[in-house]
């Protein structure tokens, strides 16, 4: 298992996007498909931390379970 370290509790998307090496539009299309969390400030859209490491995570079972 991977262990992200973060040193902020919210991302900006921009931020997630270099985090996750994924694109605004593949980054955008995982939050409507539910599979990364955000939570929004007023008009702003933000990952938290613990979304990010989900994500991985996430990524890294779908591969151990495409792999079996």
């Amino acid at each position: 298992m991977i262990t992200l370290t973060h040193t902020k509790a919210l991302y900006r998307i921009p931020e997630a996007m270099r985090l996750l090496s994924l694109s605004r539009s593949v980054i955008y299309q995982e939050i409507r498909a539910g599979r990364l969390r955000t939570v929004t400030r007023g008009r702003t859209r933000l990952v938290p931390a613990t979304a990010i490491t989900e994500y991985v995570t996430l990524l890294e079972t779908e591969t151990l379970e495409g792999a079996a």
